[in-house]
């Protein structure tokens, strides 16, 4: 996906929603590439289900977040949810990602942005994730988050959550890269727990009919507990960490511009405010800003007359700039908040912290 323009344009091909025989040669293509994809992943799976392949335990109660498709989820305001519920118990938990797009040396991206949003609870980033939280309950930590989680089997984990986003569930009913999905929607009855992300985006009747469709396709082991919940906006952040409130955006010109997974989640987020977007710049996701970049945007910002550049919080972390071509530069730090379901995922996070099971040696 990093030699795609950006995530929206790959979205739009696989969707169906780019038209003409030039698409439609490449979705072939893409079809064709799915065989072998899905293949793999099945055979992956068989052999971790009939134990061939070894699992190894960290040491302390590992909680998975992780997801069936690519692109954004709204999952890192999951981790942190979960993360706050464990420091809530008195817990002392670690988080542990793969840390995907990370320079030797520096943090990843979901890193840079949890550790604004949870100051003070460590991050490990390793390739092998099993490594990574072995070091962390060896450096103290008590309990593991372990972000984007779900298809790294080979970590024994006590829980694990999967993060559907309401705008996109079935990731276009396809497995990468013909579509979106990782591996098809039946994965997610191995699951524990569901979190629907940015529910309020669709109707009450979608979200049971969504419930619907993964029921039939879990073939009625749906996971027992199922959460909607909201993303809403709660500040601007600047690269200094201060916040300013959401009502500056309300009416003004903006320049936005993101590298996500899920860019029309965070301009629907911006219509929300009421911002009036004169320009939105898309970037792949996980994009690594460079001089030209900073170039573009600030003389785009100032041509367009911006009131204010806009970012997410992923992408304000990697820039460490107060303003682009003169103009402040913001990010729209987003929470997640329970709508239905809080209460349910809650008691299986508190059950899984207290769980032994990962204490057993590699089989």
């Amino acid at each position: 996906m990093a030699l795609l323009p950006n995530a929206e344009t790959f979205k739009q091909l696989v969707d169906g929603s780019a038209a003409g025989p030039g698409p439609a040669a490449v979705r072939l293509l893409l079809a064709a590439a799915s065989l072998p994809y899905a293949a793999a992943v099945a055979a992956r799976n068989a052999a971790f289900d009939a134990g061939l392949l070894r699992i190894g335990a960290a040491g302390v109660p590992v909680i998975s977040v992780g997801n069936l498709t690519l692109g954004g989820t709204g999952k890192t305001p999951l981790v942190a949810w979960v993360a706050r519920l464990l420091l809530d118990r008195g817990l002392k938990p670690a988080i542990v990602s793969r840390g995907y797009a990370a320079r030797r040396g520096e943090q990843s991206d979901e890193a840079a942005e949890l550790g604004v949003v949870l100051p003070g609870v460590p991050h490990v980033a390793n390739r092998d994730r099993l490594a990574g939280a072995r070091a962390a309950a060896a450096a103290g930590a008590d309990a593991i988050v372990l972000d984007d989680g779900f298809q790294h089997r080979r970590l024994h984990r006590d829980l694990d959550i999967v993060a559907i986003d309401a705008t996109d569930p079935f990731g276009c009913s396809r497995l990468f890269p013909r579509g979106m999905l990782r591996e098809p929607l039946g994965g997610l009855a191995r699951a524990q727990a569901v979190v629907l992300t940015r529910a309020t985006a669709i109707t009450t009747a979608r979200r049971a009919e969504i419930r619907e469709v993964f029921a039939a396709a879990c073939r009625g082991r749906l996971p027992p507990a199922w959460m909607e919940a909201e993303h809403r906006p709660v500040a601007l952040r600047s690269t200094d960490g201060s916040t300013r409130p959401l009502e500056l955006l309300r009416a003004v010109r903006v320049l936005a511009f993101s590298g996500i997974g899920n860019p029309a989640a965070f301009r629907s987020t911006l219509q929300s405010l009421g911002a009036d977007v004169v320009e939105f710049v898309g970037f792949p996701d996980h994009h690594a800003y460079d001089d030209r970049d900073r170039q573009r945007l600030g003389d785009r910002a100032a041509t367009t007359g911006a009131a204010f550049a806009v970012t997410t919080l992923k992408d304000l972390v990697k820039l460490r700039r107060q303003d682009l071509g003169g103009v402040p530069l913001v990010a729209v730090e987003i929470a997640m908040r329970a709508l239905a379901g809080g209460d349910e995922v809650a008691t299986v996070v508190a059950a899984a912290a207290q769980a032994t099971s990962s204490r057993r040696p590699v089989r």
